[in-house]
């Protein structure tokens, strides 16, 4: 039981990060990227391209797939994504879906569409069973949990205490009223953007091993990415991380306990919550 409970934790932490580039992105710009998970199948293919090719060590590779993300997200906002930013939300679903099944076929060209093995370092491939097999926690998971929330900890203190932070929650409380102050709303939601697409990166790095990693993976996870930002609501950190917690428990323990229901169990407990809070766990409402 408590082995499960830690892997639901590991599994949550690591949907937290891969979804919470969408989240902002939709809570900011109001704008419905679900290309979101090519940016993080982009970050997973850089780190098995480095670690394979170039022999690049491990923990070099997940700044570098941090960095290449972002750019890559910073290149496509400023060049295609800023000219959706106006269009109906039907218009722009339709856009990233449609940048999602090029990023799948350019992979499959690419690379082969045969999944990706990526060979972590020694100290990483261990487990430590504690209390007599009670709890049996993976070293990857573990150092996973651990830079996740390293990471949760960094984006909440960025968000509450520096400068940028306040000029980002200025620009989603009200962007007009914002700019009219000097702050510069589109070089603000541009590093956003940014940012997210390197944290979904991150998390296509960290995720390869757990999740799998073939050209097919934007399409796989597209749901889960949508859950979290559904279910956490995209006004805070706190919701997507609750909401993402609560998808990693629910998922490992329903395909452990039931196997052929583990997907029902996930999607039940989506409608419930939302029928309880339809706006999402955390709302913090601004003044868009």
């Amino acid at each position: 039981m408590l082995t499960i409970l830690f892997d639901g934790i590991a599994y949550g932490m690591l949907l937290f990060i891969l979804a919470v580039g969408l989240s902002v992105t939709m809570g900011l710009m109001n704008f419905i990227n679900l290309a979101h998970g090519a940016f993080a199948m982009a970050g997973g293919y850089l780190t098995v391209v480095l670690m394979q090719r170039w022999d690049v060590p491990f923990l070099w590779c997940l700044p570098l797939a941090f960095v290449g993300a972002a750019l890559l997200g910073a290149l496509l906002e400023r060049t295609l994504y800023r000219h959706m930013y106006r269009k109906p939300h039907l218009d722009q679903v339709l856009f990233s879906i449609g940048l999602t099944f090029m990023s799948v076929a350019s992979m499959d060209y690419f690379m082969g569409s045969q999944q990706q093995i990526m060979q972590l370092p020694e100290w990483l491939r261990g487990r430590t069973e504690l209390w007599d097999g009670a709890l049996g926690m993976g070293h990857y998971r573990l150092f996973i949990i651990a830079v996740c929330a390293a990471l949760t900890v960094g984006l909440q203190f960025i968000l509450a205490k520096t400068r940028f932070g306040s000029r980002l929650r200025a620009s989603v409380d009200d962007a007009r009223v914002a700019a009219g102050l000097g702050i510069r709303v589109n070089l603000v939601f541009a590093a956003t953007f940014a940012v997210g697409s390197g944290l979904a990166g991150l998390g296509g790095a960290l995720g390869a091993e757990v999740l799998g990693l073939d050209p097919t993976f934007p399409l796989k996870f597209m749901v889960y990415f949508l859950i979290v930002v559904a279910v956490g609501g995209t006004s805070s950190i706190t919701g997507p991380l609750w909401a993402a917690l609560l998808l990693g428990i629910a998922d490992v323990a329903g395909k452990y306990y039931m196997p052929k229901l583990g997907s029902f169990i996930v999607y039940s407990l989506m409608i419930a919550i939302l029928i309880w809070r339809p706006q999402g766990l955390f709302v913090r409402k601004g003044g868009r």
